[in-house]
C-alpha cells in the first residue's frame, strides 16, 4: 500500500483496534490464476499472530489458497472532504480514511476442535453481552452438520501496514476547519473521522 510518511500508523495499539473494530474484512488471493476476493469477518487472536475465519465450502477461493500469501484489508471509517470548508479557493476535493492491510500465509483448519474454537470466538465477539444466544446451546448434530458446510482457516501474519489519511498534510488551522464541518454530520463515518482528526491534532500540539 502506498503510504506517505505523515499518513503511516506507527501505533500498534491503534492498528489492532482498527482490525478489531472493523473486522469485516476483504480477503484477496489468487484463485484459478486470477485475483479473487471474499468479504468476511476475521478474528485477531490475543497474541496478534493469527487471523481466523471461514469460507462457505461452495466458495472456490479456499480450494487453492493453502500456503498462499494473501492480503486482508480492514476498512476503517472514511469520508469526503470538501474544499469549500477551507479558508482558500485554491484547493481540490479529497477523501480521508483509515485502513489496515495484513499480509500472511494461509493454513487450512483440519482440526475440528480448532474450527469450533474459532466459531465460538466469533460468536462471542459479535453477540451482545445480554444476548440469549450461545453456540454451546445449539444441538450438537445440527452444529456438526452446519460446520461441514464451511472451511476454516487461519492466516499467519507476516506484515501489517496501517494508514490514517486525516489531513495531516494541511495546516492545523485547516484541520480544525475540517473537524468543525465533520462534527456537524450525523453519519457515523464523518463523526469517527472527526474524532480521529481531533485526537491527532491534540497529539501534535
Amino acid at each position: 500500500m502506498y503510504i506517505p510518511s505523515h499518513f503511516k500508523i506507527t501505533d500498534k495499539k491503534m492498528i489492532y483496534n482498527i482490525m478489531k473494530e472493523h473486522s469485516f474484512a476483504t480477503l484477496f488471493s489468487q484463485c484459478n490464476g486470477m485475483p479473487f476476493a471474499t468479504h468476511l469477518p476475521l478474528i485477531l487472536n490475543k497474541e496478534h499472530t493469527y487471523l481466523y475465519g471461514h469460507f462457505a465450502r461452495p466458495n472456490p477461493q479456499w480450494r487453492d489458497i493453502k500456503n498462499q500469501t494473501v492480503l486482508a484489508i480492514f476498512h476503517g471509517p472514511h469520508c469526503f472532504i470538501s474544499p469549500s470548508w477551507y479558508e482558500t479557493k485554491k484547493a481540490v476535493p479529497t477523501w480521508n480514511y483509515v485502513t489496515v492491510h495484513v499480509y500472511g500465509v494461509v493454513e487450512l483448519l483440519e482440526d475440528e476442535n480448532e474450527l469450533m474454537d474459532s466459531l465460538h470466538e466469533m460468536v462471542w465477539k459479535y453477540e451482545t453481552p445480554d444476548s440469549s444466544y450461545r453456540l454451546e446451546n445449539v444441538d450438537d448434530k445440527f452444529l456438526t452438520g452446519m460446520s461441514k458446510g464451511v472451511q476454516g482457516f487461519k492466516i499467519k501474519i507476516n506484515q501489517i501496514e496501517g494508514k490514517a489519511k486525516l489531513s495531516q498534510n494541511h495546516s492545523l488551522q485547516r484541520q480544525e476547519l475540517v473537524i468543525n464541518q465533520l462534527e456537524q454530520f450525523s453519519n457515523t463515518d464523518e463523526q469517527q473521522i472527526a474524532s480521529l482528526m481531533r485526537a491527532n491534532t491534540q497529539k501534535d500540539r
